[in-house]
């Protein structure tokens, strides 16, 4: 059994992703753990082939399903790697995990993994979606779920941490070739975005990290989120697709990338900015 990290993955009706991931690790020898938030699939039965540790926790949102998964299973290595269902791990990662020792990282906390992010089969390469770092890979004990987040989850690991910009793992989601299940998704997500909007207007939320442009992926994303929140709502979208589109370059992506951005950097925005307003106007 590997005795530098574990694995903890999140599942929900996962039997089309879960078997892909758990391929990409299962030579690497580390104990894995699964969180599930009530399958009806057969995502358990693979987990159950594969000899993961499974606990089972009610969904409310993804910061406090990771809270919980870092309470409550006993990680006995000194890393732990947090992975989404829809991950794989590619061989040039594997390679670098198998390799990894601890003695080369005496003074780090946490690792970033390079992401590739995937929609409909194709790359979403322009954009600001690559390179796109995140620390996935952290001490056990040291880095926690921030849960000051509501929808979008980020591990956080005090101290110095260190990217792996060769460390990709990919993520596609195939149950978002279905355009439908995709607007559904996102709908249930712009409502917990909104909520915590409007709760960080209210001062009732504050960022875990200090927001630093040339600080970490982590503190660059939360600097220009402090600037996000500061633009007008329902002009915002319309900045951000163009910003994304033309300044990002997300204009040479192709048809199916341009569709992502249109859907994930406009119409979800405007959603989320309707439903802050519905909030507002409920308050008032």
């Amino acid at each position: 059994m590997n005795k530098n990290f574990s694995f903890i993955i999140l599942t929900f009706n996962e039997e089309i992703h879960l078997p892909r991931l758990l391929n990409s690790i299962k030579n690497l020898n580390a104990k894995t753990f699964i969180l599930d938030s009530g399958s009806t699939d057969s995502t358990l039965k693979i987990a159950e082939a594969y000899g993961a540790e499974v606990k089972q926790n009610p969904f409310e949102n993804h910061p406090k399903q990771w809270d919980f998964a870092l309470r409550n299973f006993e990680i006995e290595t000194p890393w732990t790697i947090g992975l989404d269902a829809d991950h794989t791990v590619t061989p040039e990662l594997f390679e670098m995990l198998a390799n990894f020792k601890e003695e080369d990282n005496k003074d780090i906390n946490g690792i970033y993994f390079n992401r590739k992010n995937f929609f409909q089969g194709s790359w979403i390469r322009f954009g600001t979606f690559y390179p796109f770092y995140l620390l996935k890979m952290f001490r056990t004990g040291v880095g926690f779920s921030d849960l000051n987040e509501n929808m979008d989850h980020r591990f956080i690991a005090p101290g110095k941490t260190k990217i792996w910009k060769k460390g990709w793992i990919l993520e596609e989601n195939l149950k978002e070739n279905d355009i439908a299940f995709w607007k559904a998704k996102h709908e249930l997500y712009s409502d917990l975005v909104a909520q915590e909007e409007v709760e960080r207007i209210l001062k009732l939320r504050h960022q875990s990290l200090k927001p630093n442009l040339l600080g970490s992926p982590d503190e660059k994303r939360a600097w220009l989120k402090r600037l996000w929140w500061e633009l007008p709502l329902g002009f915002r979208p319309y900045l951000y697709f163009g910003y994304r589109m033309f300044f990002k370059l997300g204009i040479f992506e192709g048809i199916t990338g341009i569709k992502f951005h249109y859907l994930q950097g406009f119409w979800f925005r405007r959603l989320v900015d309707r439903k802050i307003k519905a909030i507002q106007k409920k308050n008032r």
